[in-house]
């Protein structure tokens, strides 16, 4: 007979089964906030494994992080199952992306001159995707947890119903969409009816969030897509013309997936495969590094006798391979499930051979010269898991936007997504983050749309070395790709890792690097002429990392957000 255990916190009861974890070993996370960090190691400290805390952790940060946790967006899951006899099987990655409505079309944001509607994909009722959060995270732990279902929403539910202390940034980016939103949308938004009282140092509660965690607690996974919420959210899409309708969510499914795998300096590269563009791209970015990396070595004492920082050069050379991988990413990739994507193709050498050839160390690559390779014959929140036993979860999931699309369903009391914007509305016209896209990531009925989520995990010799992702639109991926190489090759700490200053390039617009936080003036100015145009972003990534290496653990949340990592 098992042995029930109760642990205490948040002012609540977890009825666990099964036994502690032994105290020698140890588990890590990095988390976005304080209240899913808290959680987290209640969760692993219980004997809960890394599927467990990423469930509660998940529907956590839908109440305390309510700008990108959700319940009403979808995203992707990679994780690392230790137990598995062979080193392929415990490499696994869920697809709980948002697909497209079945009412949609392919000119369904066009005005009849074909141009472009201003925000129709991105506010109100029109914008939003089939949500799926809940069923990828009933699906994970259908399949790997091994607390029970109800005791992990317990925390959620805490929150939503007793409240959590708003922090400065939520209170200033609530205040900063309600502004943003107020003359975009043609219908009436709900939105300032549940999130202007977002005030720094104050409790905040959401008494509907919490009755709907409490039926999703009760009646697993499938209420949200059968039950009343289901119900609650067609009502609010029927309200003004919305898409999304019951029979949308009835055949919802979340979808496991083989994740991409890319060999790079005796590891394994574990990612998102499509309907993300983050596993190639981050594969094809380190591939291209080290096949080039005696032309940057030569690069960097040329650039040291003509006096320029390593920064400088550096920077050039990262962006000559973005450019290539973000044109990649525009004609090849989209949803597996409608078209052939070529994965294998795209991440391997001798593809990147050939795609390495153009590369240019000492100026700037023409951009109207820079095509799609050819062969022969993606505001998110991420958290970063490593249990006792060594499974993990990269987690990645998102509204798309801060807030999504400014609907909150009436009743239900969580915000929809707008990731319908993260389709090719128009071939060639950017998206709301600058990215091209093309004819592989159209609208169509049940699609789901192309995401440069890149929840990542690093392995060698069949054990974790790293967990690692981010949010930050397109800058997912370079963000990234910098971290690991941040870590592996320029020997940062783990907190210097994802606090380094990071650049990014993706193609368009023309010859632009953006960077965060700062560059030296120098290197501004040496940058500026070879002829880049810099910009600074005011937001580029909030990286969640842990990393093991000779046999220590050490986890870091960027200094960017208001995340907390822990080793115990």
């Amino acid at each position: 007979m098992l042995k029930k255990r109760v642990v205490w916190g948040l002012g609540i009861v977890l009825l666990l089964t099964g036994s502690f974890v032994s105290a020698a070993k140890s588990a890590a996370y990095a988390m976005p906030d304080e209240y899913s960090a808290s959680v987290t190691k209640q969760v692993l400290l219980a004997g809960g494994n890394a599927v467990d805390a990423a469930v509660a952790a998940g529907f956590v940060l839908a109440v305390t992080y309510p700008e990108a946790g959700n319940i009403g967006g979808g995203g992707f899951m990679t994780l690392f199952h230790a137990k598995a006899k062979n080193t392929a099987d415990k490499m696994l990655f869920l697809d709980y992306r948002e697909k497209a409505p079945k009412a949609a079309f392919k000119s369904l944001y066009l005005d009849k001159d074909n141009n472009v509607i201003p925000y129709r994909s991105l506010v109100g009722y029109q914008a939003s995707g089939v949500p799926g959060t809940v069923m990828g995270l009933w699906m994970a732990h259908q399949r790997f947890g091994s607390l029970p279902w109800k005791a992990l929403l317990a925390p959620a539910i805490q929150y939503a119903q007793s409240g959590f202390v708003v922090s400065k940034p939520l209170a200033q980016t609530a205040v900063w969409y309600q502004k943003w939103i107020a003359n975009k949308s043609k219908d009436p938004l709900n939105f300032a009816d549940y999130f202007s009282d977002l005030k720094e140092g104050e409790l905040f509660k959401q008494p509907e969030l919490a009755k709907t965690l409490k039926r999703i607690a009760k009646e697993g996974g499938e209420e949200f897509y059968r039950g009343e919420t289901a119900r609650l959210l067609v009502k609010e899409m029927q309200r003004y013309d919305g898409l999304i309708t019951l029979n949308d969510l009835q055949s919802y499914q979340a979808v496991w997936r083989t994740p991409v795998v890319g060999e790079w300096q005796g590891r394994q590269i574990v990612s998102a495969p499509p309907p993300s563009s983050g596993g190639v791209a981050i594969i094809q970015l380190l591939k291209m590094k080290a096949l080039l990396q005696p032309k940057l070595d030569h690069a960097l004492e040329e650039g040291k006798k003509q006096g320029l920082s390593e920064q400088v050069i550096k920077t050039h050379f990262y962006a000559e391979l973005e450019k290539r991988v973000y044109a990649d990413r525009a004609f090849y990739l989209g949803d597996p499930d409608f078209m052939d994507v070529p994965v294998e193709a795209l991440i391997s050498d001798e593809y990147l051979a050939k795609r390495v050839q153009t590369v240019l160390m000492d100026e700037i690559s023409e951009t109207k010269q820079i095509r799609y390779g050819k062969f022969e014959s993606p505001e998110t929140t991420h958290f970063s898991i490593l249990d006792a036993q060594g499974n993990a979860v990269s987690n990645t999931y998102t509204l798309n936007m801060p807030f999504g699309s400014g609907v909150v369903v009436t009743g239900a009391g969580f915000l929809m997504n707008n990731e319908m914007d993260d389709f090719s509305t128009k071939p060639g016209v950017a998206n709301i983050f600058g990215v091209v896209g093309g004819k592989a990531n159209e609208i169509a009925p049940e699609k789901r749309m192309l995401s440069s989520m890149s929840p990542t995990i690093v392995a060698k010799d069949g054990e974790v070395e790293m967990v690692v992702g981010t949010p930050g639109g397109s800058t997912i991926i370079t963000s990234v790709f910098q971290t690991i190489v941040n870590v592996l090759e320029e020997g940062m700490s783990t907190q210097q890792a994802v606090d380094a200053t990071r650049v990014h390039h993706q193609l368009l617009p023309k010859d632009q690097i953006s960077y965060n936080p700062e560059l030296p003036l120098e290197t501004k100015e040496a940058l500026t002429l070879m002829g880049y145009q810099l910009k600074k972003n005011n937001y580029m990534g909030d990286v969640q990392l842990i990393v093991r290496q000779n046999g220590d653990l050490s986890a870091a949340s960027d200094k960017r957000g208001r995340g907390v990592s822990e080793v115990f």
